[in-house]
């Protein structure tokens, strides 16, 4: 009886013939170039055995990438800023607050001295009104033809994700800190918000059997990313 040994594949190296990979004596594993073994890093090999016996899905493990994507797809992240535009008699507390500061010095809207009808105050009361350059800019946001008669809501700016700076795992449960900004819709968004301004928030998430979801409702002592977006917390870019 003949006896016909296989050799492994070899490759054309020029002059001679090397093999394209060294096996060990059997040539049932390939070796490494000094003649070790090739072995996958442990974690990974475990890695591939769970996920390969338990169907894995990209959700169960909570990455960064993750998180993200869940944070900035989620309908409370999504909903856009809200600004209310009043006109007519307005108390002084409202005249003079940030926002309307800030639209009237804009040359947006004007306000004149006006006694305070009952219940509104405190005195003094003002009678605000649009500007023509006011009309210019508010006229194409709402959907009424003479604006002027408030109060009327506006979209100005929706939420952008700017960054997952940690996540803290115990369990089922997880706390996310992220950091993001507000992005105007329009001119009245850009002059109200400013982009530079970073704001840092932690939200909870949590883990279900088809994997992890982030935390709409509260669950102490967790916090929910309705939240977590209020008590946002200002910080530098």
């Amino acid at each position: 009886m003949r006896i016909t040994r296989i050799e492994p594949p070899r490759i054309g190296l020029g002059k001679g013939t090397a093999p394209a990979v060294p096996y060990d004596s059997l040539h049932r594993r390939p070796l490494a170039p000094e003649g070790r073994f090739v072995r996958l890093p442990k974690l990974l090999l475990l890695i591939a055995v769970a996920c390969s016996s338990l169907a894995c899905s990209p959700r169960d493990f909570l990455t960064r990438r993750l998180a993200a994507n869940l944070i900035s797809g989620s309908e409370i992240f999504k909903n856009p800023q809200v600004f209310w535009l009043r006109t007519g008699i307005v108390s002084n507390r409202d005249f003079n607050s940030p926002d309307s500061m800030v639209l009237q010095h804009r040359g947006w809207i004007i306000g004149t001295e006006k006694k305070c009808p009952p219940g509104v105050d405190p005195p003094p009361c003002w009678d605000v009104v649009l500007s023509p350059l006011g009309v210019d800019v508010f006229r194409p946001l709402v959907s009424d033809t003479s604006p002027g008669i408030g109060p009327m809501s506006l979209r100005v700016a929706r939420r952008e994700l700017v960054n997952i700076t940690g996540i803290s795992k115990a369990g089922t449960f997880a706390d996310v800190e992220f950091t993001w900004r507000w992005v105007s819709l329009n001119p009245v968004g850009a002059a109200l918000y400013d982009e530079g301004v970073h704001y840092r928030s932690t939200v909870a998430f949590r883990s279900y059997d088809d994997g992890w979801r982030v935390v709409n409702e509260t669950v102490k002592p967790n916090q929910s990313l309705e939240e977590a977006l209020r008590n946002a917390e200002p910080t530098a870019p």
